[in-house]
């Protein structure tokens, strides 16, 4: 049975992580002694794969102040609002001296900040080395998920749903909304292209998805990727800890140019081509599996704070 898709929808169960950070926060709310233990596993692991991704969350090169009032560990509390960021950088701070300071940005950070912060998102050109990426906010953003829908079972159509609140999304829905290859809708109320929300299932019975960047990232990307379906967008411009930088256009997903003139001739293609779109699928599943293992994801987090540490606290 795919639990995932009967009880919670193709989304993370909330009340799951909720408890499961509250049990954290009550009870192993601060063990820097178990750091030892946990980098212990990284015997059983590619030490190259793990410090390339650490560089790349990381990019800090040199020592530099924390300029932006900095919270000591110790002095980091749950706050009333956006408590995720609170809950996902706790994880991974609690296994550090508590009178080490950092600073975090919560929300969809699209700027580089002044001096080193802990951030969900950030650019992907510039120097970017101030903007140390952490998996925040992945309850939502982290979605994996169990797609049996073959592609070929699919429908041959593009399928859209969004909160068509930027230029960029509306310039798409401008173009496309009437496109007999697209079925797209605005959940936004009082929209031209207003349609009601449909399930990730539903979703799935479509051969495309598109996944156009919205404040940040797409945040459907990550599920899309997951499944039998192909993602369909320009090139990225911003990143998580999906790391979207390392993203391959027409290898991972189906890129289009960025006034999207080219998109009917893209979706003919893979159409036509269904070889072709397999190959995409199965790559972009391969690329989210090295996300799947919890301790290796944990044994990361923790290597990039430590090197966050040790370019800023000392």
């Amino acid at each position: 049975m795919n639990i995932k898709k009967v009880f919670f929808q193709n989304k993370n169960s909330k009340p799951l992580y909720y408890l499961k950070a509250e049990l954290r926060r009550l009870f192993a709310a601060h063990v820097p002694t178990r750091r030892k233990h946990l980098l212990k596993q990284l015997a059983q692991y590619n030490l190259d794969d793990i410090m390339s991704r650490v560089h790349y969350y990381n990019q800090l090169q040199e020592h530099r102040p924390l300029l932006d009032s900095p919270v000591r560990i110790s002095e980091n509390v749950r706050p009333a609002r956006l408590k995720v960021y609170y809950y996902d950088s706790q994880e991974y701070l609690r296994y550090f001296d508590g009178h080490l300071q950092f600073q975090l940005i919560p929300g969809d950070v699209t700027t580089i900040p002044h001096s080193p912060s802990l951030v969900k998102s950030r650019p992907i050109a510039g120097d970017i080395a101030n903007a140390v990426l952490l998996n925040l906010d992945k309850v939502r953003h982290f979605n994996f998920i169990q797609d049996d829908i073959p592609f070929a079972a699919k429908k041959d159509m593009l399928i859209g749903r969004a909160a068509v609140q930027q230029e960029h999304r509306r310039r798409f829905y401008e173009l496309y909304f009437h496109h007999p290859l697209c079925d797209l809708g605005d959940i936004m109320k009082d929209s031209p292209w207003l349609k009601p929300k449909i399930s990730i299932a539903e979703h799935l019975n479509y051969k495309f998805i598109l996944a156009i960047e919205g404040n940040d990232v797409a945040t459907n990307l990550k599920w899309i990727m997951s499944s039998n379906s192909i993602a369909v967008m320009p090139e990225p411009t911003y990143e998580t800890w999906y790391m979207e930088g390392r993203l391959q256009p027409d290898v991972h997903y189906i890129s289009i140019r960025k006034d999207y003139a080219d998109l009917e001739e893209k979706l003919a293609y893979y159409m036509a081509h269904p070889e072709k779109a397999q190959e995409i699928i199965d790559q972009a599943n391969a690329y989210t599996r090295q996300f799947r293992d919890q301790t290796k994801e944990d044994l990361i987090s923790v290597l990039v704070l430590e090197k966050y540490f040790e370019y800023t606290n000392n």
